[in-house]
């Protein structure tokens, strides 16, 4: 049986997020509404090129399809658009996404249906919507622009965290921000080793992944066969021994990752050159780079790394 939508796991993503705009968005700058809703209408049936969340957004929807009777996950556009305007947005048969329920806010920001829709995680290019999400106390991420490559043929969903202030609270680094001082963290987090850390903005969404990881799991012991799906991975500048805070975490929420990396303040993009994952969270911008600007960064704007100017 299908789960209903409060025990899915609900993403809410942005048209501008899931979609290439900016040649509508020029157009809408430059010509005003009226020129913007005439250029819709003379390309309804041209699909929209695709956005940087894109290939996340597809690989995600697939998981339905490995678990045709739970259904466990669902997406929902929500959408500054009009519903008039908004017609080509929701043609989603030119990419056969399996997306059906949405919100049209006419130009207003669609933050305040996040927790309507049991959603998870709100993803838009609009940083201002994110920004005012995140302090309202939703999940939500600033998708960076880049160049993401979508290879049909790899049916993997590869998600990677940040843990401090994404997975996790604040709490650790507002200790290191106080003073900068990576002795005073260290021995603040050793001493707190056995004590889990409150969660952070995608908290939620990290043990619904988890979940949805268990289901793979069963169905691994009945079709040994089975292509695991999901993979999931933490990449942090933590290094030992204030890892120790983390696992403690992890197992205190009974969830784990396929992968932890504790970089000790290495540069993030090595590892993730390497891992490829079809979008990764940190809420510092600084370490939101790729030597290729080919990786998929969602930009998470929490507490202490991101003071209010």
């Amino acid at each position: 049986m299908a789960y209903p939508i409060e025990k899915k796991l609900v993403i809410g993503v942005a048209s501008s997020a899931l979609f290439d705009l900016s040649e509508s968005d020029a157009i809408f700058r430059a010509q005003g509404v009226e020129e913007y809703r005439r250029h819709q209408e003379a390309n309804l049936d041209q699909p929209l090129p695709k956005g940087v969340a894109f290939p996340f957004i597809r690989r995600f929807l697939g998981i339905n399809a490995a678990f045709p009777k739970e259904l466990p996950v669902e997406v929902v556009l929500l959408s500054r658009n009009s519903p008039e305007t908004g017609l080509r947005v929701f043609r989603f048969r030119h990419y056969g996404l399996d997306i059906t329920r949405a919100g049209f806010m006419a130009g207003h920001a669609p933050y305040e249906y996040i927790p309507a829709f049991n959603a998870s995680l709100f993803l838009s290019a609009h940083e201002d919507d994110v920004r005012q999400a995140v302090a309202a106390g939703y999940p939500a991420g600033a998708v960076l622009p880049s160049q993401v490559p979508d290879d049909e043929t790899d049916g993997q969903l590869r998600v990677a965290f940040d843990f401090d202030g994404v997975i996790a609270d604040d709490e650790a680094e507002a200790i290191f921000k106080k003073n900068h001082d990576l002795d005073e963290f260290e021995a603040y987090e050793t001493s707190k080793r056995a004590i889990p850390h409150r969660p952070g903005p995608l908290a939620d969404l990290f043990q619904k992944l988890s979940a949805l990881q268990q289901l793979e799991q069963q169905r691994l012991l009945r079709e040994p066969g089975h292509r695991k799906i999901l993979r999931i991975s933490i990449v942090t500048a933590r290094n030992a021994p204030n890892h120790e805070r983390v696992v403690t975490t992890l197992k205190s929420w009974g969830v784990e990752a396929d992968e932890a990396f504790f970089l000790g303040g290495m540069e993030k993009s090595r590892i993730l050159s390497v891992l490829r994952p079809h979008m990764f969270f940190d809420d510092q911008r600084s370490h939101l780079r790729s030597p290729g600007d080919d990786i998929p960064m969602v930009h998470v704007p929490f507490g202490v790394a991101n003071p209010v100017a």
